[in-house]
């Protein structure tokens, strides 16, 4: 956070506007008590000279007035008495002038040249003209002092006989106004130094708090809300210092709750096996989980902040806005030559209570067995209805022809009659290794398991195929002299070894060999039974085990073969908890290996 000022500090700023205000204040009250001190003191200076002019003029006027005798002394010396009594410090000079602005007496001993001669003043003019008195404040040329100077018109019955001119010095009152306003500039001054530190005073007790709270917010923005703000008082900033307290203890709850919120969802986004994307308003990608980074098989950093369409590899069908007001799931197809790889991604949008569209969610997974498993159903539902329909489209061809009078034919009849039963006989099998399988599938069966000596159990299936096989097929023998021991249900196992053997000896020329051979090995009994067959391409060979498969379909069904053996054949060997696999080269023969749990009595391999 950047540092305040010195002159922008909220300390300064209180500590100016107390010391201003208290300025201004002071000045205001100054100002009006100088003033009126200034306007009092004249006040009381002038009524004190104008009630001795009073004094004065009244003796003026007597002697203006007195009709005087020979022996009387004249009027300009009883003036001159009458002006003597009038001794004072203030005042410089006192004139008396008559109505014709003749100068009839003065106080002033040393200017009295000036007796009998007209006054040149333009107060005494104007006192005697309007019958008022006039009074002004002049400089002195000669001292620099202001004076003050007075004209009283002197009235006798109704008329202007004369004036009083007076000129007193007024110097003193303002001197006196000068020194008073020495002290109150001087107690201003004290005043101000002592307002300076009661306001730095005053303004820490308002800055004190607020700086803590500063220095507590900058804390709480890097994290930390252990810090609490120390409070000073129970006033206004006290109050706000425990609200702060108390802002601090639930930014500090929430902070743990949206914390513990961000670890929880934190942990179901990694631990879930979906992947989640989501973006900004814009599309671009914000935030990607680990399972969506290996389900879409790249790195983070090269997906963070790019449209979502095209890390998803669908940017030349979908548009943004577009993926915004899809409702359905597209299907990513990632499949290469070698394996499928498909994966469904759902799209939802996250949007304001005021509809405004803020982002997607996308949730990838991966939909590749679902895919696999739909295909094989499909697969299925095809190869059984194609399974089912050739022999009924059979039987219905000989029903019809036999309908048709075909049974009255001695020869054609027992044909028809004989390849209508095949069919049907086709139909039971399929159907019943249908009712088999799907018994498996829901795990809707039992095992009867017995303890049997395996050699045993396996030439006595081998002597029952020696003795019914109907081409030139020699079967071999690989047994060891060993006895093994094996818990297995008799009559499921029988059924798989004749599936397999069944197969050999369907694809073995004439004049060919099928071998059969059991060894142990890692804790199992390795079966093997090897035909000299025509053999399985390489590409095909781990597709034998599945449901309908064939390698040569035509010669397959033409034996009567439903495409089941060696899948019921799989699901017998896996509930007996071994496997089944095949071996095959083409133009070479097969051989198909299982494995079964055994307990042994002595050891044997064949070569």
């Amino acid at each position: 956070m950047q540092k305040v000022g010195f002159l922008k500090s909220i300390h300064v700023k209180i500590v100016l506007i107390y010391i201003l205000l208290i300025l201004l204040a002071m000045q205001i009250i100054g100002l009006y008590f100088a003033q009126e001190l200034e306007q009092k003191l004249k006040t009381n200076f002038t009524d004190s000279i104008k009630e001795r002019v009073n004094l004065v003029e009244f003796s003026v006027r007597e002697e203006m007035t007195r009709k005087r005798g020979e022996e009387d002394p004249t009027p300009e010396q009883s003036l001159r008495m009458a002006l003597s009594s009038l001794n004072s410090d203030d005042i410089i000079e006192i004139r008396v002038v008559d109505n014709r602005y003749r100068i009839l007496a003065t106080s002033d001993t040393e200017n009295q040249l000036i007796v009998g001669q007209k006054s040149t003043e333009s107060l005494v003019r104007k006192s005697i003209t309007a019958a008022n008195p006039y009074d002004e404040v002049k400089l002195d040329r000669g001292t620099g002092d202001r004076v003050w100077v007075l004209s009283s018109p002197i009235v006798s019955k109704g008329e202007v006989i004369g004036t009083l001119y007076l000129e007193s010095n007024i110097e003193s009152v303002y001197k006196q106004m000068t020194e008073i306003n020495q002290i109150l500039a001087g107690g201003t001054a004290m005043s101000l130094a002592i307002t300076v530190i009661l306001g730095i005073f005053i303004a820490q007790t308002i800055t004190r708090p607020i700086a803590d709270m500063r220095r507590q917010a900058q804390a709480m923005a890097k994290g930390n809300f252990s810090r609490k703000v120390r409070v000073y008082g129970n006033d206004e900033i006290g109050q706000l210092a425990i609200s702060f307290n108390h802002l601090t203890n639930r930014l500090q709850e929430a902070q743990s709750t949206t914390e513990g919120e961000r670890r929880k969802l934190a942990s179901v986004l990694s631990n879930m096996t979906d992947g989640v994307i989501a973006t900004d308003r814009k599309g671009r990608i914000i935030l990607i989980n680990d399972p969506a980074l290996r389900l879409l098989r790249v790195p983070r950093d090269l997906v963070l902040q790019r449209p979502i369409s095209s890390v998803l590899g669908i940017d030349t069908q979908y548009a943004f806005e577009d993926l915004i007001h899809m409702k359905d799931s597209i299907n990513l197809d990632f499949s290469t030559p070698e394996r499928p790889y498909i994966l469904r991604a759902n799209f939802s949008v996250i949007q304001k209570e005021t509809g405004f569209v803020n982002g997607l969610i996308t949730v990838v997974h991966d939909n590749t067995e679902q895919e696999k498993i739909d295909m094989e159903r499909r697969e299925f539902v095809a190869n059984v209805s194609h399974e089912l329909r050739t022999p009924l489209t059979t039987m219905r061809s000989y029903l019809e022809a036999l309908a048709d009078g075909a049974w009255q034919d001695t020869e054609l009849a027992p044909t028809f009659l004989k390849t209508t039963q095949t069919e049907t006989e086709r139909m039971i099998r399929l159907v019943n290794d249908l009712l088999q399988l799907s018994k498996m599938d829901s795990r809707d069966y039992d095992l009867n398991k017995e303890m049997v000596e395996f050699n045993k159990f396996f030439n006595r299936i081998i002597d029952r195929f020696e003795m019914s096989k109907s081409n030139n097929v020699n079967l071999q023998r690989l047994l060891p002299d060993a006895q093994y021991f094996v818990e297995i249900d008799t009559d499921k196992l029988t059924q798989v070894i004749d599936n397999i053997i069944s197969n050999a000896l369907k694809y073995s020329p004439d004049g060919g060999n099928v071998r059969f051979g059991v060894i142990v090995q890692e804790g199992f009994l390795k079966v093997m039974i090897s035909d000299d067959g025509m053999g399985i391409p390489k590409e095909n060979v781990e597709r034998i085990f599945d449901r309908f498969y064939r390698v040569d379909r035509a010669r397959a069904r033409s034996m009567g073969g439903t495409g089941l053996g060696l899948a019921i054949a799989r699901e017998m060997i896996e509930a007996h908890g071994g496997l089944i696999w095949a071996e095959s080269e083409e133009g070479h023969g097969t051989t198909i290996f299982f494995t079964l749990p055994f307990e042994l009595d002595e050891a044997g391999e064949w070569d």
